[in-house]
């Protein structure tokens, strides 16, 4: 009986300490549900809910690969113009190897729906590993030419987007509203409008197709004008110098055949106007054609810079007066060319182009989409000037004769990724 009173205790105990255990026990809490990413379809391929938001972002890109030869090898003269016109005093030995150039670009677009509409940002971020020439003093018969590689970070994009309005820095409107130019890589060898600007800018478009816009822009001083070369180039050629910016308009209309769009652009530093028209046709779903002309006021009077011939200083009279929205050369330009997809994979593409100045390029190519996302496009270019006057100029510079024609060979690879 002693041994089964001291057990039922024992176990009478036992019960008693377990129970105030469990009590004072650390009770832990069930982990709260993880918010998945959420798909946002609003907007397209490639958007997703930012996390504990309601803004919607796109992660895209690309990996490129360039390699160039000839007309579009190495060469100090940035102008594509100049390609044509032949090889330039003493740098002239710059121009016969390839140029290459691997870039990643990163591309970031959020979109957030507000009381005024969509508020969108975008932004194109390149990062480069190019090929590229130095020279110590360019406007220096005794500078130092050399070659190099370099690392480079530039902004291509970045704007916003409220209400039909945008600020920031983009593309020119000039070049944009009537959608560049053709189908190739190097479409602008004669050139159709300024790139990089900054921008204030507004648009409208309609469900029939109607579209309109206007844009407040900044410039760019490092463009130059057609025919000068870099070792005379003006510092802010074409950036603002007073409180005038430059001023850009376009309409046009989109449907299922084609389109048609007129822009017009006014330089306010130097006083200048551009209009430019383009056409565009769809005969079937694997063809289009386009048909695209500019006209610009020019002075063909005017003096714009000297050059030292050895013993003085020479003043030049210079055919093409710098105009932001002009590139081209003379009053006039046109550009004409269409893509063909004869297969699934592959699309040939074919642009032709001329202007005052008697400058002509033909460019082709094949972009062939080897794997979804990967394409590789090999690329051919003709350039030549038929103007026997400059011809004359340049070989008198040279004291050689110069040919006016050339040939460029351009193959890309790129795998694109994001949508």
């Amino acid at each position: 009986m002693h041994f089964r009173r001291l057990f039922l205790a024992s176990a009478a105990a036992l019960v008693a300490v377990s129970g105030a255990r469990a009590a004072d026990a650390v009770v832990v809490a069930e982990p709260e549900p993880m918010e998945y990413v959420r798909i946002c379809d609003t907007y397209g391929v490639g958007f997703y809910y930012i996390p504990g938001t309601e803004t919607c972002l796109k992660v895209s890109g690309y990996m490129r690969f360039d390699v160039g030869a000839g007309a579009f090898g190495f060469t100090d003269v940035t102008d594509k113009r100049a390609w044509s016109e032949g090889e330039f005093g003493w740098w002239d030995e710059l121009n016969d190897t390839y140029d290459m150039r691997a870039r990643f670009q990163l591309r970031l677009d959020s979109r957030a729906e507000t009381e005024l509409g969509t508020l969108r940002t975008y932004a194109a971020i390149n990062f480069n590993y190019s090929t590229f020439e130095y020279n110590e003093d360019p406007f220096s018969f005794d500078g130092v030419w050399m070659t190099d590689v370099e690392d480079t970070v530039s902004i291509e994009h970045a704007y916003m987007e409220l209400a039909g309005f945008r600020v920031g820095k983009t593309d020119s409107l000039f070049s944009t509203f009537t959608g560049y130019a053709g189908g190739v890589i190097n479409d602008d060898i004669i050139g159709y409008g300024p790139y990089r600007t900054n921008q204030f800018a507004y648009g409208w478009s309609s469900d029939s197709g109607f579209a309109a816009a206007v844009a407040l822009e900044m410039g760019d001083g490092d463009i130059i004008a057609p025919f000068l070369a870099p070792a005379f180039n003006q510092p802010n050629l074409y950036t603002l110098d007073s409180y005038v910016p430059h001023v850009v308009g376009g309409v046009g209309w989109q449907g299922a055949w084609g389109g048609a769009s007129v822009v017009a652009g006014y330089d306010s530093v130097w006083e200048e106007g551009a209009v430019k028209a383009r056409v565009d046709f769809y005969p079937t779903d694997r063809l289009s054609l386009f048909a695209m002309a500019g006209w610009s006021s020019y002075d063909d009077d005017y003096l714009f810079l000297e050059y030292w011939n050895g013993s003085s200083w020479t003043e030049v009279e210079v055919k093409d007066s710098p105009n932001y929205y002009a590139p081209w050369g003379g009053n006039w330009a046109v550009w004409a060319g269409g893509s063909f997809m004869m297969t699934d994979k592959a699309t040939f593409n074919l642009q032709v182009s001329y202007d005052q100045m008697e400058d002509f390029a033909v460019v082709a190519n094949i972009a062939y989409e080897l794997v979804p996302n990967f394409v590789i496009t090999p690329e051919i270019a003709y350039i030549d000037n038929f103007d026997d006057e400059f011809q004359n100029w340049n070989e008198y510079w040279n004291g050689e004769e110069v040919p006016s024609e050339n040939w460029g060979f351009f193959v890309r690879a790129q795998a694109n990724f994001g949508g």
